[in-house]
């Protein structure tokens, strides 16, 4: 097991301890784990879990598509930035070459 697959597995392996322990399924675990991508959205998860006790199902699942929002977010924010940067850094090479000629 390669060292990034561990970490994967211990933060699943949090997570369904997490939910378990409030009643759920071990399933609804798994499922809720594969969606959210990455161990650290995985321990928001699980420290969401910890602190709101949450009573439903629902809230799970509402907790969860609500950091995969953030999640989807940033990184639309962060190929904007890269775009824009390299739309700006065209730019000043064209304004350069303009003025060279």
């Amino acid at each position: 097991m390669t060292p990034n697959q561990y970490l994967w597995a211990q933060a699943r392996d949090r997570l369904v301890a997490a939910v378990t322990g409030i009643g759920f399924s071990a399933e609804l675990a798994e499922l809720m784990a594969k969606q959210l991508g990455s161990p650290k959205a995985i321990d928001r998860m699980v420290s969401y879990i910890r602190q709101a006790q949450p009573r439903t199902e629902e809230m799970l699942v509402d907790e969860m598509l609500a950091i995969c929002a953030e999640i989807e977010t940033w990184r639309q924010k962060k190929e904007s930035q890269e775009a824009q940067a390299r739309y700006n850094s065209w730019l000043y090479y064209k304004k350069w070459e303009d003025e060279e000629e």
